[in-house]
């Protein structure tokens, strides 16, 4: 009773009943995401392909990556400055996103004499589709979970990154780097149809408001938003960098201790793989003991991860490994629960733009570290090349215990914080 008070006196959602067909909706949603976030990574994935392929150098490898994040920012920031988010349904904005980014995807291979600058435009234009993807689908899992949306949440970041880590699988199995490409492409068409056809909107989705600039006001000086924010940049300025550079560590370190690198795309789809599990299990914690206090220790973990790397460089991939595996489970684990803290915090009408305008800040900050990490590598060898991205993580942390700390902790888990 006491609680129910407490949630009553803050705005905090009351429990509710598990409505008919969460379930389904839960594993829809979450495979939809899966299947179209193979594009984020098609090209990465064969990157060491293409530098032969189109005779590429080892910057305008890193750039087809840094042109999908580039977009990404640009297409959240224009929905969440638009509100796209809120004023186009969120399944509908899903489709016609993947349809564009499938079709930017798969013109990839029609590049024969590898156009650069082409290959850019398209990977560019690609981000800027999955804009409309990853915020879409977080708010279309929202509409169905008001108890629980931290593991729905949980859930469907873990599903995004099993699908970002799919383009290492298949070109680990022994694709081309043709086959990758359209391999992805095709999944994320079908997740699209999926994400349409096979679920509906949830009793919980707010109907779309009509267009205001005072939207995006309403957002920014939200503190819970803000502070959640805070704690999603320390998270961001570990993650992608990570992701993208952990097979050319693993190569390197293999090389320096003698063994070969055929391991290493299985190995790296395992890496980021294993973030699906992190992330739903740290959204069942969260619900249970409080999203600060999870994405706290998640932080904790992964940065402790990124210090201790020049530690196991050159060491047997058996040593390596295991370290990357638990850096892989820990990094991601904390992503859905600051989604989950803007969509608590605030307003139902705003949801959409806030957490359109939360990725879009934390993927711009990915532009830094995911060009920094080459830089140091090729300065100071690959030894060196993660230990600064704990930074991000202890500043996160910061942020979570003065959330913790503030009143708008009562919205957040039932009341847990």
């Amino acid at each position: 009773m006491e609680a129910r008070r407490r949630g009553e006196a803050t705005g905090a959602a009351a429990p509710a009943a598990a409505v008919p067909g969460q379930r389904r909706a839960l594993a829809v949603i979450a495979g939809s995401q899966l299947l179209v976030l193979t594009l984020w990574f098609s090209a990465s994935a064969v990157a060491p392909q293409l530098e032969i392929e189109w005779a590429l150098s080892s910057g305008q490898a890193a750039g087809l990556t840094l042109a999908v994040q580039i977009g990404f920012v640009i297409g959240a920031l224009g929905s969440a400055v638009l509100s796209i988010a809120d004023i186009v349904p969120a399944r509908r904005l899903f489709l016609l996103a993947t349809v564009v980014g499938a079709a930017a995807n798969a013109m990839l291979v029609t590049l024969a004499d590898g156009d650069f600058a082409v290959a850019l435009a398209l990977r560019l234009l690609t981000g800027v589709a999955l804009a409309g993807v990853y915020p879409s689908g977080l708010k279309v899992m929202s509409g169905w979970f008001t108890t629980g949306r931290g593991m729905a949440l949980g859930v469907l970041v873990g599903a995004l990154t099993v699908g970002s880590a799919g383009p290492h699988l298949i070109r680990g199995v022994g694709f081309e780097w043709e086959g990758v490409i359209v391999g992805a492409s095709v999944l994320a068409l079908a997740g699209g149809l999926v994400m349409w056809f096979a679920v509906a909107d949830g009793p919980h989705e707010a109907p779309p408001p009509a267009f205001s600039w005072r939207h995006v006001r309403a957002v920014v000086t939200n503190r819970g938003v803000r502070l959640s924010t805070y704690g999603y940049l320390g998270h961001m300025w570990e993650l992608y960098a990570m992701w993208t550079w952990t097979a050319a560590f693993l190569a390197a370190s293999a090389a320096r201790s003698g063994h070969g690198d055929g391991f290493v795309p299985v190995a790296t789809f395992a890496i980021i793989a294993v973030g699906g599990p992190g992330a739903w299990a740290a959204g069942v914690l969260a619900d249970r003991h409080g999203r600060t206090l999870v994405a706290g220790g998640s932080m904790a973990i992964s940065g402790g991860c990124a210090a201790v790397t020049p530690l196991v460089f050159g060491s047997s991939p058996w040593v390596v490994v295991p370290v990357f595996l638990v850096w892989g489970f820990a990094v991601v684990a904390d992503s859905a629960q600051f989604s989950t803290m803007v969509t608590e915090t605030a307003d139902a009408s705003h949801r959409g733009t806030a957490l359109t305008l939360q990725t879009a800040l934390g993927f711009l900050l990915t532009l830094v570290t995911i060009r920094g990490v080459p830089i140091i590598a090729e300065a100071w060898s690959w030894r060196w090349a993660f230990p600064w991205l704990a930074v991000g993580p202890a500043l996160g942390i910061g942020a979570m215990v003065r959330l913790k700390r503030s009143p708008e902790a009562a919205r957040l888990a039932g009341g847990a914080g």
